[in-house]
């Protein structure tokens, strides 16, 4: 009750004026959630990113990304090479700079400050047209142009609580101020019924766009260049996950590989030698099995120095699809 009266006062001093809210000087879209992860913000950042770039009007277009950079060891602003580790610009960032290079991705806990130097020339060759603004929902000091909210199919918000008995971060009303909304993770097919019963569980405005995604991955791909494909081959498979919802890629794999280790880390879990150590030792215990990870995972264990070679042969990841 405490943190809902927190959160209500919050929001009511933004939306009546009584805290200052400033507006970029460029589009800005943002991606956020009102639970704690989970939900695709990553994923569907990407997306959005890619859509931009396959567009008439934006493809030419300086496009920018601006990330919080959660549990990173850098501090205040930072543009993100494109080669830059997990642990200095965090896993998310990191993985848009290598995926993106023709995307200027900063990280700022600053978003106000952040978008004002992406949008100066003297920060880079040229600034932002536009910036996408991932995980910002809760910035309520900068107003987004489009705001684009994310809600796990498995985990609905009008079923769940506010921290820290339940995973909501914010207040189940807050997605009624969502230009659009995203009900992530669903099954391959929705019939219209049950995709207007969602809008009614959700408490959505009629004006309001929902839309429907589901996770499908690429091929896997080598975590380190010196991966030996054949191992992709196994019909045994260790998987390695820190992330909030290992559920999807558990599904999509038990369709080719028998699971037989399950090495679960927390969400943004950050990889140490001991760790490394001990996906080693499983691969030692079973040696006709391939090692497969999430991209974001694969993003923070090349941070790891000094990694077993017979490790680097059989760590695989699976692409999430735009």
């Amino acid at each position: 009750m405490l943190y809902r009266i927190v959160l209500a006062l919050r929001h009511f001093s933004y939306d009546k004026g009584l805290k200052k809210v400033r507006h970029a000087s460029v589009p800005t879209v943002c991606v956020g959630n009102i639970t704690v992860g989970g939900t695709g913000k990553t994923p569907h950042t990407e997306m959005i990113l890619g859509k931009l770039l396959e567009s008439d009007n934006w493809a030419c277009r300086h496009i920018a990304v601006l990330s919080r950079g959660y549990k990173r060891r850098s501090k205040g602003f930072q543009l993100v090479p494109r080669d830059g580790s997990a642990l200095l610009y965090g896993d998310e960032p990191a993985q848009m700079a290598h995926k993106f290079p023709s995307v200027t991705v900063a990280v700022d806990k600053n978003r106000i400050r952040g978008c004002k130097k992406l949008t100066e020339t003297g920060t880079q060759e040229k600034g932002a047209d536009v910036i996408v603004l991932d995980d910002a929902f809760q910035y309520r000091k900068l107003a987004a142009t489009v705001s684009i909210v994310l809600v796990d199919y498995s985990h609905p918000v009008n079923k769940d609580h506010l921290l820290p008995w339940g995973r909501l971060r914010d207040l189940p009303s807050r997605l009624r101020k969502a230009d659009a909304v995203i009900l992530t993770k669903c099954p391959p097919y929705l019939d219209e019924g049950e995709k207007t019963q969602w809008r009614i569980r959700l408490g959505l405005k009629a004006e309001q766009p929902l839309f429907f995604s589901s996770v499908s991955y690429a091929a896997a791909e080598p975590v380190f260049p010196e991966a030996d494909p054949h191992y992709i081959y196994a019909r045994r498979l260790v998987l390695v996950t820190g992330i909030a919802n290992d559920a999807p890629l558990r599904s999509h794999l038990s369709d080719t590989y028998k699971i037989i280790r399950r090495m679960e880390f927390g969400d943004h879990h950050r990889y140490t030698r001991g760790d490394m150590h001990k996906l080693a030792s499983a691969i030692r215990e079973n040696p006709t099995a391939c090692l497969m990870t999430t991209e974001k995972d694969a993003q923070r264990m090349r941070d790891v120095k000094k990694v077993d070679d017979k490790l680097k042969l059989r760590l695989f990841y699976m692409p999430v699809n735009r």
